[in-house]
C-alpha cells in the first residue's frame, strides 16, 4: 500500500468516524427532547434509559450508516479537490481506478464491520430498543406490536389454526378455528366464538365450542357451552411481535422465517425483508461511496457546497428508494428480494455511469 493509499485510507475512515460521532448525539439530544415527558410521566428508571440510549445508538448507526459514509466521503473527497491534490495524483499518472482503490478498501473494512454487528450485534440492540419503546412510550397497558387479526398459523403437518382476532393482555382470541387434514381428506373441524388461556391450569377454556368429526359413513357432531382443553400450540407463540425478525441473530432468523413459512404468516415478506437487508445495507457501501467519489473528485465553481447539495440530494433520493420498495415488499405482491435489491441495483447503475464519466 503506497502513502497516497493510506493517507486517503486514513481520511476515510476518520472522517466517517468523524460523521458517526457528531450526528449519533444531535440524534440522542432530539429524541429525549421527544420523549422526556413521557420518561417522567412513566418514573423510567436511569438505568433503563442509559441502556436504552446505548441500544439506540447501535440501532441508529446501523440503520444509517450508508448515508453517512456517502456524505463523509463527499466532504473529505470534495477538501481534496479543492486543494486540487486530486489533479496532482492523477496528474503523476496514476489511473482514476487506481486513485479507487484506498476508498474501495476502506468501504471493504466498513461492509465487513457493518455485515457482523448486523449479524450479531445489532439485533440485540434493536431488541432493547423497540421492547423499551413499546413498554414505557406507547401508553399505558401496551408492551408488544403483535399480528393480533386474521392470525392463520399451520401449527404441525396437516393441522391449521384461524383466529380472528387476538388479545394479547387477556390471552383470549376470537373466531377461533382448528383443523386438521390427512392429505387432502379433513379428519376434524374444531370451532369456538372464544378461547381463553388459564395461566393457572395450564389449559384453554372454548365458548360455544362445536367439533365436527368426519367419518366414512357420516360425520359426528361434540358441543358444548363451554369446554376445558389442552392444546400443542402456544398463542403467544403463534402470534409473535411484529419487529421479532429484527431481534434475532442470522441463524435465528433464518430458523424463524422457515417456521413462519410453514405456518403461513401475513407478516412473512416483513421478515424476508429484514432478512435480505442484512445483506443489502453492506453491499451499499461500495456503491455509494463510488457515486461519492465519481461527484466529489472534479473542482466546481460553487466548490464543496454544490458538492455536498448533490450529495443529500442523492442521499434522500436513496433512503426514498429503499423506504418505498421495503413497504411495497410488505404490502403487495413484489417479492422481498426483488424489492429489497432495486435501490443497489438503481444506485449501482448510476454509479457506473458516474464512474464512467469522472474517468473523462
Amino acid at each position: 500500500m503506497s502513502i497516497i493509499d493510506k493517507y486517503i485510507l486514513k481520511r476515510y475512515l476518520a472522517t466517517f468516524s468523524v460523521m458517526l460521532l457528531l450526528f449519533i448525539p444531535i440524534g440522542i439530544v432530539i429524541d429525549v427532547s421527544e420523549k422526556v415527558n413521557k420518561m417522567l410521566q412513566n418514573k423510567v428508571p436511569f438505568s433503563k434509559i442509559a441502556i436504552y440510549y446505548y441500544d439506540f445508538t447501535v440501532y441508529f448507526a446501523n440503520l444509517l450508516f450508508p448515508i453517512f459514509l456517502f456524505l463523509s466521503v463527499i466532504w473529505f473527497t470534495s477538501k481534496l479537490a479543492n486543494n486540487t491534490e486530486i489533479i496532482a495524483i492523477l496528474s503523476s499518472g496514476i489511473s482514476f481506478t487506481r486513485f479507487l482503490r484506498p476508498y474501495i478498501i476502506g468501504a471493504t473494512m466498513v461492509s465487513v464491520f457493518a455485515l457482523l454487528m448486523g449479524f450479531f450485534i445489532v439485533p440485540k440492540a434493536s431488541e432493547g430498543f423497540n421492547n423499551f419503546r413499546y413498554m414505557y412510550l406507547r401508553g399505558s397497558g401496551r408492551t408488544e406490536m403483535r399480528e393480533t387479526t386474521n392470525v392463520f398459523r399451520e401449527i404441525s403437518k396437516g393441522e391449521y389454526l384461524y383466529v380472528q382476532n387476538f388479545n394479547q393482555n387477556s390471552k383470549t382470541a376470537f373466531q377461533f378455528s382448528l383443523e386438521k387434514f390427512n392429505k387432502e381428506k379433513m379428519l376434524f373441524k374444531i370451532t369456538a366464538d372464544k378461547i381463553h388461556w388459564n395461566a393457572t391450569k395450564k389449559n384453554y377454556t372454548m365458548t360455544n365450542y362445536k367439533k365436527r368429526i368426519v367419518g366414512e359413513l357420516g360425520d359426528r357432531i361434540e358441543s358444548a357451552e363451554k369446554k376445558d382443553t389442552v392444546f400443542k400450540f402456544d398463542l403467544d407463540d403463534l402470534t409473535p411481535t411484529v419487529y421479532v425478525a429484527e431481534t434475532l441473530s442470522l441463524g435465528e432468523l433464518n430458523k424463524f422465517i422457515k417456521k413462519e413459512r410453514a405456518r403461513g404468516s401475513a407478516n412473512i415478506n416483513t421478515y424476508l425483508v429484514v432478512l435480505y437487508k442484512k445483506y443489502s445495507i453492506p453491499v451499499s457501501a461500495f456503491i455509494l461511496t463510488i457515486i461519492a467519489v465519481a461527484v466529489s473528485s472534479m473542482k466546481r465553481r460553487g466548490g464543496m457546497g454544490v458538492n455536498l447539495a448533490i450529495g443529500i440530494g442523492l442521499a434522500f433520493t436513496y433512503i426514498f428508494f429503499d423506504k418505498i420498495f421495503g413497504v411495497l415488499a410488505e404490502k403487495s405482491s413484489i417479492p422481498p428480494l426483488i424489492a429489497v435489491w432495486i435501490p443497489n441495483t438503481v444506485f449501482g447503475i448510476l454509479a457506473i455511469y458516474l464512474l464512467r464519466n469522472a474517468k473523462k
